[in-house]
């Protein structure tokens, strides 16, 4: 039963041999196949978590930088950084939040406040080639558990992920930019602790925390851009992952 209630168990599967994801691949059929080719089926109720890199590359949101030219004002605040990869950071940029110690906070389009604009030259292939974020995770997210649900006849949840870092705590964690099929969000508030506590304020974001799990099997280095979270009693819905952006409004620290 998807419901939310709390899971006793859950397993998360990594789908290896996925092979090098090119422009209109189809994220779908390579999914399918590469679980069965590790004879997995996939099954109601699983959360599919696919790292944005594949998306990314599958939907052409690619640049290549020997045809960018910087801005006199991306050369000027470059410093250590390539200033035609900081030209395209200003261009999926909504703003900049934040630039010091040649680190850049900005605001992306979708609302997402990151380094870089998510704009990535790792797992990419040619030393001049970056990616870009997906222009729109959440319907990429939908499009993909459309397709597993018209071909493999299966309803799963799929979790678009890409790797933040965190305000205060050193190291990156993998966080849900796109979601389709669960509420990204599981509201505590209202219901009562085990001591009769009522809560006001508490909403744990499972998107993220899915997220999060499936990067322990899939990893920065390796071939492993999808993962299976199965036993995770999800709340279904048709949410997207930008309720989890915080409104500038509600945040304390910008």
């Amino acid at each position: 039963m998807v419901d939310g209630g709390l899971s006793s168990e859950i397993k998360i599967i990594g789908i290896k041999g996925i092979p090098e994801v090119k422009p209109g691949d189809d994220l779908a059929s390579l999914i399918i196949d590469g679980a069965q080719g590790q004879g997995i089926k996939i099954v109601d109720g699983d959360v599919l978590v696919v790292t944005h890199k594949i998306v990314s590359k599958a939907e052409g949101r690619l640049v290549d930088l020997k045809g960018m030219t910087p801005s006199k004002f991306a050369s000027m605040i470059s410093g250590e950084k390539d200033p035609r990869l900081v030209e395209v950071v200003l261009r999926e940029a909504k703003r900049i939040v934040r630039m010091d110690r040649n680190i850049m906070i900005v605001e992306t389009k979708h609302g997402f406040v990151c380094a870089n604009a998510g704009v990535d030259r790792s797992n990419i292939g040619g030393e001049d080639m970056v990616s870009l974020l997906p222009i729109d995770p959440d319907r990429s997210a939908r499009s993909i558990r459309a397709e597993i649900k018209k071909r493999a006849k299966v309803d799963v949840a799929v979790v678009i992920s890409d790797t933040f870092g965190r305000p205060w705590r050193e190291g990156q964690t993998n966080i849900a930019i796109g979601v389709a099929g669960l509420e990204p969000i599981l509201d505590y508030r209202g219901r009562k602790d085990m001591h009769g506590y009522l809560l006001k304020v508490t909403s744990i974001a499972v998107a993220d925390e899915l997220a999060s799990a499936a990067e322990l099997v899939m990893g920065k280095t390796g071939m492993t851009p999808v993962a299976i979270i199965r036993g995770y009693r999800y709340v279904l819905g048709e949410s997207s992952a930008r309720a989890l952006v915080r409104l500038g409004t509600k945040d304390l620290f910008r």
